[in-house]
């Protein structure tokens, strides 16, 4: 590794031109510029502190991989732990995570996320059935409702057997609230969550009402015998056991693990599944395949997750969408101790913001970046590519544990409802993305839904 004590510094705005940049200029925006002025590794000054850039494929490799050791979620995640996800997977750090990473993961392997399948093909055809009722009103819908909604029941479903019905709503909407607020708390521009404000009074409530919801239902459950639990994943975390330790997960943890991940398993699939909706309803070409491929190997018949590997385009879609659209555009480590990325020096505690959104529009890796072509992920060309270039559920050790679920998920989505509708996009409408916590619009997507 190349000597700290030589490196160079990074490029990047001053204090002052940074907050006017971030002030006028949505932080999408904002950043791709100061990536095209700087180059792949540059820092913005935000006074108290500095926030680091690493666009290149090889820094993606070095912090996830490589020298993954040196990077963990410290100070960066204080924010998510307080008023979101707990010690939920998400944003635990040492032992306990290392322990629920451990208990966690045979949930969420290829197989194991096949068990709810039936729930997400159920729900698929749910919506189906409202969307036949939609084409014929010919009613314009937002589609990130839409599909808020079923990843919604879905989660809810495999996470407790809970319906979706007021309360479920109730406590879907908290927890969307939830997200956003601990998203603006990060920016730092608002009044302490202690100043009775409407904002941070309604954030209270909110949190409130989930934990409540969530510890109602394990108490539900721990007053059956065991023999009568249903088997979803609330079932299998708190039956699991530590094999070094005998210990099982407190109702702590099991809260804070549900409400993770109700907010990984809900929000970040409805938005790669609304991207979808607007990528296939702007490209002719993609979208003309799909339906060939769904026709061909479906007829009139409802997929099966078996049916899932005769559809190698519609997993080709999902992944171009991810490329384009990845629902968690940034994500950062924090320096455990001093490194050295592309040359420049790497402060002990430092803050590196890590970008699949544009590492997978970096032009010396992907060809046309800026063009939506599912094409690009043929095998023979997937195989191509530097293996670190594309990394929307992140990488390495800490790759996000829901990715096979969303990933089946989005499949089984596609495959029931493009089958049958094709969502039109409001004629001369183009998005305004932005950071929402996940990647979202302005004005979400507005679509009829057509009957094909």
């Amino acid at each position: 590794m190349e000597e700290i004590s030589t490196s160079k510094k990074p490029d990047g705005p001053g204090i002052v031109e940074t907050y006017k940049g971030l002030i006028k200029k949505e932080f999408i925006q904002f950043v791709e510029e100061n990536w095209k002025e700087h180059g792949d590794t540059f820092k913005l000054n935000l006074g108290f502190r500095s926030l680091y850039f690493a666009m290149h494929p090889d820094a993606v490799q070095q912090i996830n991989i490589s020298n993954s050791q040196n990077y963990d979620k410290l100070k960066s995640y204080d924010v998510v732990r307080k008023y979101l996800t707990g010690e939920g997977l998400v944003a635990s750090t040492g032992e306990l995570w290392k322990r629920q990473r451990k208990l966690m993961s045979p949930f969420f392997t290829p197989k194991g996320v096949q068990e709810y399948a039936e729930i997400m093909i159920q729900d698929s055809i749910e919506i189906a059935d409202r969307w036949e009722e939609l084409a014929q009103t010919e009613e314009e819908v937002e589609i990130g409702e839409e599909m808020m909604r079923v990843t919604a029941s879905i989660i809810l479903k495999s996470m407790f057997s809970s319906e979706i019905d007021e309360e479920t709503l109730e406590m879907k909407d908290c927890v969307e609230y939830m997200i956003k607020f601990a998203t603006t708390q990060q920016q730092g521009l608002y009044f302490p969550d202690w100043v009775p404000t409407k904002r941070n009074t309604k954030y209270k409530e909110s949190k409130n009402k989930v934990y409540k919801y969530i510890n109602r239902i394990i108490a539900e459950r721990k007053a059956i015998p065991q023999d009568q639990w249903p088997e979803d994943l609330l079932t299998k975390l708190m039956l699991t056991v530590d094999e070094e330790t005998g210990e099982s997960m407190s109702e702590n943890l099991l809260r804070d693990e549900s409400i993770t991940a109700f907010f990984a398993g809900h929000e970040t699939t409805a938005r790669t599944m609304s991207a979808t909706w607007y990528a296939l309803a702007k490209n002719e070409k993609a979208r003309k395949k799909l339906h060939e491929e769904l026709d061909r190997e479906l007829g009139d018949k409802t997929p099966t997750v078996e049916d899932l590997f005769k559809l190698p385009y519609t997993l080709m879609v999902v992944k171009e969408v991810l490329r384009m659209y990845p629902a968690a555009p940034f994500y950062v480590r924090d320096a455990i101790e001093e490194d050295v990325i592309d040359g420049f020096k790497i402060p002990k505690g430092a803050a590196v913001m890590l970008s699949p959104y544009f590492t997978h529009r970096h032009p010396d890796f992907w060809e046309n970046p800026d063009e939506f072509n599912p094409d690009r992920w043929a095998p023979e060309l997937e195989k191509e590519r530097h293996r670190y270039c594309y990394h929307p559920f992140a990488t390495g050790k800490r790759i996000c544990i829901g990715n096979n679920f969303s990933l089946l998920e989005s499949q089984i989505l596609i495959a029931v409802l493009a089958k049958k509708f094709d969502p039109k996009l409001r004629s001369g409408y183009e998005p305004e993305w932005e950071m929402q916590g996940t990647l979202g619009t302005k004005e979400g997507f507005p679509m009829r839904i057509e009957r094909r």
